[in-house]
C-alpha cells in the first residue's frame, strides 16, 4: 500500500469520525448499484469530503466475494428461480468439460472459448437467459435481445423450470457450437 494512501487511511478516524473499517460497515448495511451512489450518500448524508468518500467506497468494495457469494446475492428475494438457474446450469454442463460457469455481480456468463450463455435474475419471477445465435429470426419465444446489448442475439424469458425444454436445450446447443 503506498504511503499516501496508508496515510488517509491512517488520519480517517480524526477526518471523518470513523475508521475505515467503521465506514464499511456503514456501506454494508446499504446496496449501492454504483461506486458514485455510495461516494454521493457518505458526502451528503456523513459530510465526508469527495476524497475521503472516494477512497473509503474504493477500500469498501467485495474484492474477496466468492462465485457462491455472487450468485446467492443475485437470488437474495428471488430464490424461487434458483431450481431455473440450477437446471439451465445441468443443461450446459453436459453439453461438455469446455463450458466454464462464471458468476459476475448481476449475471452469470456461461462461456466456452467466446461466451455462448448469460443467465440474468430480471425480476422476482423471471430469469432472462441470452443466446448468441447468429442469423436466427425473432419469435414470440425468442425474442431480441433487449437489455442484453451486443452481448447476446436474443433472450429468453423463464418462469418455471418447464420452460426448459427441447426447444430451448436445442437454441444453448446452437448458441455453444456457435462458441468454438
Amino acid at each position: 500500500m503506498d504511503k499516501v494512501l496508508q496515510t488517509m487511511i491512517d488520519n480517517m478516524p480524526e477526518k471523518t469520525g470513523k475508521s475505515l473499517s467503521e465506514w464499511k460497515k456503514v456501506l454494508k448495511s446499504k446496496s449501492f448499484a454504483k461506486h458514485s451512489e455510495a461516494v454521493n450518500f457518505l458526502k451528503k448524508e456523513h459530510n465526508v469530503t469527495h476524497g475521503f468518500a472516494n477512497t473509503i467506497v474504493a477500500l469498501s468494495k467485495e474484492e474477496n466475494e466468492t462465485p457462491t457469494d455472487l450468485v446467492e446475492n443475485q437470488y437474495k428475494g428471488k430464490e424461487n428461480l434458483i431450481p431455473i438457474y440450477e437446471n439451465l446450469l445441468a443443461v450446459v454442463k453436459e453439453f461438455g468439460k469446455d463450458v466454464t460457469i462464471t458468476p459476475k455481480k448481476t449475471s452469470v456468463s456461461v462461456i466456452r472459448k467466446k461466451q455462448f450463455a448469460l443467465i440474468k435474475p430480471a425480476t422476482k419471477t423471471r430469469i432472462d437467459l441470452g443466446l448468441k445465435l447468429k442469423d436466427k429470426p425473432t419469435t414470440d419465444r425468442l425474442g431480441n435481445s433487449g437489455p442484453f446489448g451486443t452481448m447476446c442475439t436474443h433472450r429468453v424469458k423463464l418462469s418455471n423450470v418447464s420452460e426448459i425444454d427441447s426447444e430451448l436445450k436445442k437454441w444453448l446447443m446452437e448458441s455453444y457450437q456457435n462458441a468454438e
